[in-house]
């Protein structure tokens, strides 16, 4: 028996994006499953603000409401969803979802993913043999174990699997890798061998072409050929990317008919490469990926076929995310229109930080953008009009390990309103300090990880 083709959607990028043209590929796009990426790399640091405040929150507001609205649409076509919406609290997440169907009478089966979580086992980790160095510098954990809130590995595609298998209508996750939210429903639906290397380096593929919702259909295309940014029809009402993917991995790019957006060769050339360090060796706890042999054949009329992955065997190690408290920010943020804006808005930067050096109000470090002038570009900012500049904003912003020091810093700035510069003006106020959190990005062995991985499933009660 020759297996037909899977339609896969793209849900959100991130949490807090729009999920009205999820609705659209439910409807007219023929997809069997949506995967939601709620969390990018910044999320579990702001997850785990709300969790200080509230034990009971940790995961993505938006889920509730997300299938809220579109479980309607979904449940009677028989579409399933896997969101990793669950962030640093899955069963928390899969509480409130079940409250809320019930509340409505309808029906699901809901899976959830645990396991990720490792901030209780950190001591234990290392007393094994993990040194859970920084990854990027090398530092000793030692330096802020003290400190840590919050460490999540990075999950593959399998646990998703057992979870689909049990008969799941919608899985749960914490910190998995993008991709294996859209890998996983084609190991189920294929069969997949767990080292067939070349069909998951496909599924892989396939799932970071869908992992950054309209990203991969025109969407933040930065582009400007001809057929650039500009040329992207209906960006208001673009249709997020669907693939339909054959058993041996081959997939085609596409989208709902009648949305917004554009999918051809360059936008999903782009989306390939986007945050790819190595294109030949795309690492993923299920497979790593080689795009060098992969071959992009754009069809037209919004479709392009992908083919050719190439895979090597999954690393032996998974990738942490953990979080630490790392002191207090400070901003405040000040105006000034022409003439010579960018001048007034330097004598005041000069005279914050002169004020500050008199008072003795040390800090880690002290941040100066203009916006309007440098907030995006930098030091490569063309300065060779700046005097032509309508209006500038100061903005700065310090680093204190202390709160205190943190909300002395805004109160430097409102008497500038009447004796510094003229035409001050779109003063933020004294804004309160925000507490930090930094990240700690590290490895461990997958086997002191997995074997504690759990999959429970629950059915809401109409």
């Amino acid at each position: 028996m020759v297996l037909k083709a899977i339609r896969i959607g793209a849900g959100l990028g991130f949490y807090g994006d729009a999920w009205r043209p999820v609705a659209a590929s439910i409807e007219r796009g023929g997809v069997q499953y949506i995967g939601s990426d709620h969390l990018a790399e910044l999320t579990l640091a702001i997850l785990q603000k709300d969790r200080m405040k509230d034990s009971a929150a940790g995961y993505t507001r938006d889920l509730v409401p997300m299938l809220t609205s579109l479980w309607p649409l979904a449940q009677p076509r028989g579409v399933k969803f896997l969101l990793n919406a669950g962030g640093l609290n899955p069963e928390g997440a899969r509480d409130a979802l079940v409250a809320e169907f019930n509340k409505r009478g309808w029906k699901a089966k809901i899976a959830t993913v645990t396991g990720d979580a490792l901030i209780e086992r950190i001591d234990s980790l290392r007393a094994a043999g993990e040194p859970l160095d920084h990854l990027d510098t090398g530092a000793s954990i030692d330096t802020v174990r003290s400190r840590l809130l919050f460490a999540n590995a990075y999950l593959g595609a399998q646990p998703l699997v057992r979870a689909l298998e049990a008969g799941a209508d919608i899985v749960l996750t914490g910190r998995v890798a993008d991709a294996a939210l859209f890998l996983a429903p084609l190991i189920r639906e294929f069969g997949w061998a767990a080292d067939d290397w070349n069909r998951l380096a496909a599924g892989l593929t396939v799932g970071h072409l869908l992992e950054c919702s309209g990203q991969g259909s025109g969407g933040n295309f930065n582009s400007y050929l001809e057929n650039g940014w500009e040329s992207v029809p209906d960006l208001g009402h673009i249709g997020y990317p669907i693939a339909e993917v054959s058993p041996d991995g081959t997939a085609i790019i596409t989208k709902a008919p009648g949305t917004g957006g554009r999918v051809d060769f360059d936008t999903v050339r782009q989306q390939l490469l986007y945050e790819v360090h190595n294109p030949h060796a795309y690492f993923s706890p299920d497979v790593v990926l080689d795009m060098g042999t992969l071959k992009l054949d754009d069809l037209g009329g919004d479709r392009v076929r992908v083919s050719g992955a190439t895979g090597r065997p999954r690393p032996d190690k998974l990738k942490i995310v953990a979080g630490y408290e790392d002191g207090w920010a400070g901003t405040a943020t000040i105006g000034y229109s022409w003439p010579g804006a960018m001048r007034k808005a330097r004598v005041t930067a000069a005279i914050i930080e002169r004020q500050l050096a008199e008072q003795k109000l040390a800090y880690d470090e002290i941040h100066t953008e203009y916006l309007g002038y440098n907030s995006l570009l930098g030091d490569l900012a063309d300065d060779s009009r700046i005097d032509e500049l309508n209006e500038v904003y100061l903005k700065m912003s310090v680093h204190a390990k202390e709160r205190r020091l943190a909300e002395a810093f805004p109160r430097q700035f409102p008497w500038l309103a009447l004796s510094g510069p003229p035409t001050a003006s779109g003063f933020s106020g004294i804004e309160p300090a925000r507490q930090l959190l930094g990240l700690w990005p590290t490895l461990v062995r997958r086997d002191l990880v997995e074997p504690e991985v759990k999959v429970s499933l629950c059915e809401t009660a109409a």
